[in-house]
């Protein structure tokens, strides 16, 4: 069973390539992203909202044209191992989750989705074996219709200067940059530091 346009064997190439490993979220999330392609009409425009953000934006990410820096995919951290593609004007279209029903029978899958073995216990070869024989079998798809928040095409406002850090931000937030007035993300020990600038 292949994955969109790649065999097994291809795909996890190029999971290996992008996220660094052979990561079983990410090859289990090719075969959610191909099954929501078949729940589709061809040559669609479609957008993506991933509830988790472990994983699975990367299947998306390289299974679609949506991304993250393009705006065109979204993560909203449910904690649950779904997406959903949909129509960019009109909302609808359909989530893929892993259906815990359908993961009892898998027992390697099993294990490593509910995390009941330590992963340096499991052998990464019998996981990806069984999740090359169960493909989307371990998936189920809904019908849906996204918040009407995610249709359209979001336009940058204008930028202000941060009164505190002296950096450009969308002056939508407020009037501090979300770094400053929530608390800095991060401590500046030196400035400048040496290097190509």
């Amino acid at each position: 069973m292949g994955i969109c346009s790649y065999s097994f064997e291809e795909f996890v190439e190029k999971v290996r390539a992008f996220h660094g490993f052979e990561a079983p979220g990410v090859i289990i999330g090719g075969y959610m992203v191909d099954l929501a392609y078949s729940c589709l009409p061809p040559n669609g425009a479609y957008d993506a909202l991933c509830e988790t953000p472990k994983c699975l934006p990367d299947a998306i990410q390289l299974l679609t044209p949506c991304s993250i820096g393009n705006g065109w995919l979204v993560v909203i951290n449910t904690g649950r191992y779904a997406l959903i593609l949909y129509d960019k004007v009109t909302g609808e279209g359909v989530r893929v989750f892993v259906d815990t029903a359908k993961v009892d029978r898998w027992p390697e899958i099993r294990d490593w989705y509910f995390r009941t073995t330590p992963k340096k216990q499991k052998k990464i070869q019998d996981l990806l074996r069984e999740i090359r024989d169960a493909g989307s079998a371990i998936c189920s798809v809904q019908a849906v219709k996204v918040s009407s928040r995610f249709i359209g095409k979001k336009h940058r406002g204008p930028f202000a200067v941060c009164p505190v850090c002296k950096e450009s931000y969308p002056a939508e937030d407020g009037p501090l940059c979300l770094g400053c007035k929530d608390g800095e993300i991060c401590v500046v020990v030196s400035q400048p530091v040496a290097g190509r600038q």
